[in-house]
Formats: structure tokens, C-alpha cells, sequence
């Protein structure tokens, strides 16, 4: 593998350290098709070092007091502010995220997630009473112990940040075992960590694969807590391996998420909706791939959405501009042509993109933009999560009507709803089954929680709830509030 950057070390109680074992993987740039990195995969002597290490940690860690915590963390945002564009240009290379998109908005997640993590630990109280009713009560957060994270290719820092930033500021030891597939950002995450000063073992990194370091930090007797986000099949997985240990599991994973369309909507909604669901490649869990549409908006929309599918530019990652890059590899390309011939055979209809590389294009995992209308809620591409850049237009009559079809689906994540009618609003963001529901383009508030319900698991990360998935509570009854 002459040629390509050495990556094989681990990250394992303060240092960069070889496998126990070779066992190399080119990571492949999606936008080439060629590999520009070698990482090694971790075996089982490589999970037990690194989990030892964090074990051994975590006494002293977890009794370090929260404001030194804190400054470990107000360094990292620090140096990962400095660092930005090098986490950007290993996503670029790794997961194929454009250059401007990948500083902006791949890379400004992490720091995003760290400042706002900062703002609600300085807040945190460790210890509440319980009420006024119980002067004597008390409820305690405390930190688990040894917690493993997991995380995927397609929003690497983000995932990264949501999980280990809020474990260590806990107080808890971790190890983090990045995508495979994505996992250069993660090791230059962990350059950041070193830096910053976290004691050895606060912070491990092993790179493997799913059935490989991913079992065995799930079924490790010394792993506490497992943090897992990806989709839902892995999650099943997890949660069966870990059950014999009792540790507790955590999980994010898939969404097909519904944009309910009025015909009072304002004239961006189709658009907006659009172009969010094309957004990285259409590689996020909670993009709007299903979208509703009331019957008399119902044309117009798919011309809309056909005019944003067919001025969406595809393009080299390291392009700079505003375009949609590759998916992330061979496997989710083939995927992703499977399920829109799927589309085509089970009757929809075919408005914009289709099967194929995009024209002019010979090599990279390129997907065509694709738009289906007439889908009806029971077919494939209404069902799966295709994890592409293909949107499923679906037409309703009513209200009762578009909420049923947005609640039949496994998935639970993010609900979107578009109408000018504010009781209407308010009506389908408590009739909709997800964990988060966005409506007329209006962010979620810094510091709400990411997650979801259903078979898209019920992971909350990030802000106040996110640092307190990561403890366990304590009730304590007959504390003495004058000592």
C-alpha cells in the first residue's frame, strides 16, 4: 500500500500505539474511487487494552471536579476552532463531503456541539432537590463508568462531538470506535484530545469494523455503557449483544421522515424541502425523503421539486462551491440504484434523476438527484430509508389523512410540517410520532436534544439531555441541606 497516509496507530491510554495485530484497510476516497489512507482494523487483545485503559481511568476522572473537566473541554474547542480545516479535509477525503459544505458544515458541527455542550455544562447541577414537598430528597447525576461510542461515516464530528464530549465532561472514560469507512477525522479528533490535555485513558480510539471491535466493545464485561448511532439493523444487533451484560445502550439510528405540505404553505416550502433532503448526498437520518403534498399544491410541487432536482450540481468533493459530492462508497451506491429501479418497477413516477451516474461522469459513487411522484405510502422507496439523494412525492386530501400516512413508517426521527395555519401547526407537532418535528423552516433552538422514537431509537444528544444520557441518576432521601 505504497503511497497511501499511515494511519495504523491507535489512540490507547495516552498514546499512539500499534495493533496487536495487522490487519490493514485502504480507506477510499468516494470522489476517485482510489484509496488515500491505510488504517488497521482492531482485534479482541486491541478492545481489551483500550477498555482497560478507560477502566483505569475512570476512578480519578470521574472525581475530578466539573470545572476542571470543563477547562479540559474549553481547550479542546479551542484547538478544534484552530484545526477546523484539517477535520474538514479528512471528511472531504473520507466521507465525501464538498469542501465548502465539509468546513461549514461537517466540520462547524463539532465546534457547534462543543460550545453548546460548554454552555450547558457551567449550568449543570449535579445535585437537585427533588421538590419542596420532600426538603430532605435529592436527586444525584453521576457518571456510568466506561462508556463505548460508536459512530457513523456520514456526519462523523457531529456524532463524534454529541457523544464524547458530553461522556467526558460526565465524568466518564470512553473509547471511541469510529466508521471504518470514515475514520481519519475521528483519528485527527483524537489529536485534538492529546493536546488538550485529558489524562491518559480519559479518551481511546480503536479502529475497527462492526462485527469485529463493534461486538466487542458491546458483549466487553468492562464497558458500561454503549452509545451507538447508525442504522437500525446494527442497533438490533447491539442491543442483543449487550444485553447479557446489563450495560446500558443507547441509540440514534434511521428516519424517513415526512414533510407535510399545505396548500397555505409559503412559496420556499417545496424548495426548502427539496434541497434539505438532497443535502450531503441525501446521507442523513433525518432528512424530509417523503414528501406530502395537499392535493391542490400537488402539481405545482412536483415541478418545483423537479426544477431543484434537475439545478442541483454533482460534483468532485474537493470542488469548492455549492454541489452535492459522492455517496460514500461502492456498497451504498449499488444500494441506492437498487431501491430507485425499485421505485420504477413498483409504479412511481419517474420526474427527475433515475438510475445511473450523472451525465458526464465516469467514476466516483455520483447519484443523480431523483425525484418520484405518485408514490403511494405502501411502496419500497416509501419504506426504506435509501439514505440517497431520492425524494418520494406523495399526494393527501386531509389533514387526518397526511398525519396517518407520515405515522406509517417504522421510523420516528424528524417530522416536518409547512402551513400558515398556527393551530394546524400545533396540532400535527403532538399528532406526529418522532422525536423532533421542524415546521416552516425554523431550526430546532441551540441545545435541543437530537433524536428519535420507534425504529429510529430513542437517543437524546446534545444540550442539558445530552450530558444526562451519559450519567445515572441517584435518589437520596434524609440529606442534610445545612451541612
Amino acid at each position: 500500500m505504497a503511497g497511501l497516509e499511515d494511519r495504523r496507530k491507535f489512540y490507547i491510554d495516552g498514546a499512539w500505539v500499534d495493533p496487536a495485530a495487522p490487519d490493514d484497510l485502504e480507506v477510499i476516497d468516494p470522489s476517485t474511487e482510489e484509496g488515500f489512507a491505510v488504517i488497521s482494523l482492531g482485534g479482541q487483545q486491541d478492545t481489551d487494552r483500550a477498555v482497560a485503559a478507560a477502566r483505569a481511568a475512570f476512578p480519578a476522572w470521574s472525581a475530578t471536579p466539573p470545572a476542571k473537566r470543563l477547562a479540559h473541554v474549553e481547550r479542546l474547542l479551542e484547538i478544534y476552532q484552530r484545526r477546523n480545516d484539517d477535520v474538514a479535509r479528512a471528511m472531504t477525503c473520507e466521507m465525501g463531503a464538498p469542501t465548502s459544505m465539509s468546513r461549514a458544515d461537517q466540520a462547524g458541527a463539532g465546534s457547534s456541539h462543543i460550545a453548546t455542550f460548554i454552555d450547558a455544562f457551567r449550568d449543570f447541577k449535579f445535585i437537585r432537590p427533588l421538590g419542596p414537598h420532600a426538603p430532605t430528597a435529592m436527586t444525584a447525576w453521576e457518571p456510568i463508568g466506561v462508556v463505548a461510542l460508536i459512530t457513523p461515516w456520514n456526519w462523523p464530528m457531529n456524532q463524534v462531538t454529541l457523544k464524547v464530549v458530553a461522556a467526558v465532561l460526565a465524568g466518564n472514560t470512553v473509547v471511541l470506535k469510529p466508521s471504518e469507512i470514515a475514520p481519519l477525522s475521528s483519528m485527527v479528533f483524537a489529536e485534538m484530545m492529546a493536546e488538550a490535555g485529558f489524562p491518559k485513558g480519559v479518551f481511546n480510539l480503536v479502529n475497527g469494523d462492526g462485527a469485529g471491535v463493534g461486538t466487542q466493545l458491546s458483549t466487553h464485561k468492562d464497558v458500561d455503557m454503549v452509545s451507538f448511532t447508525g442504522s437500525t439493523r446494527a442497533g438490533i444487533a447491539i442491543t442483543k449483544a449487550a444485553a447479557d451484560s446489563m450495560k446500558k445502550v443507547v441509540l440514534e439510528l434511521g428516519g424517513k421522515g415526512a414533510n407535510l405540505i399545505f396548500a397555505d404553505a409559503d412559496d420556499k416550502a417545496v424548495e426548502r424541502g427539496a434541497k434539505h433532503c438532497f443535502y450531503n448526498t441525501g446521507q442523513s437520518c433525518n432528512a424530509p425523503t417523503r414528501m406530502l403534498v395537499e392535493r391542490p399544491l400537488y402539481e405545482a410541487a412536483i415541478e418545483r421539486a423537479r426544477a431543484v432536482a434537475e439545478n442541483t450540481r454533482v460534483g468532485s468533493a474537493h470542488d469548492e462551491g455549492r454541489h452535492i459530492g459522492p455517496v460514500v462508497s461502492k456498497q451504498q451506491w449499488d444500494k441506492i440504484q437498487d431501491l430507485i429501479q425499485t421505485g420504477i418497477d413498483e409504479g412511481a413516477r419517474l420526474v427527475a434523476g433515475g438510475p445511473g451516474l450523472p451525465e458526464g461522469v465516469n467514476r466516483g459513487y455520483f447519484v443523480r438527484p431523483t425525484v418520484f411522484a405518485d408514490v403511494s405510502n405502501d411502496m419500497t422507496i416509501a419504506q426504506q430509508e435509501i439514505f440517497g439523494p431520492v425524494l418520494s412525492i406523495i399526494p393527501f386530501d386531509t389533514e387526518d389523512e397526511a398525519i396517518a400516512i407520515a405515522n406509517d413508517t417504522p421510523y420516528g426521527l424528524t417530522n416536518y410540517v409547512q402551513t400558515a395555519d398556527g393551530a394546524r401547526r400545533n396540532r400535527l407537532a403532538r399528532q406526529l410520532q418522532s422525536g423532533m418535528v421542524e415546521m416552516n423552516g425554523t431550526s430546532r433552538g441551540r441545545g435541543s436534544p437530537f433524536g428519535g422514537v420507534k425504529a429510529s431509537g430513542r437517543a437524546r444528544e446534545g444540550g442539558v439531555w445530552g450530558l444526562e444520557e451519559f450519567m445515572d441518576s441517584k435518589q437520596i432521601s434524609g440529606w442534610d441541606p445545612d451541612a
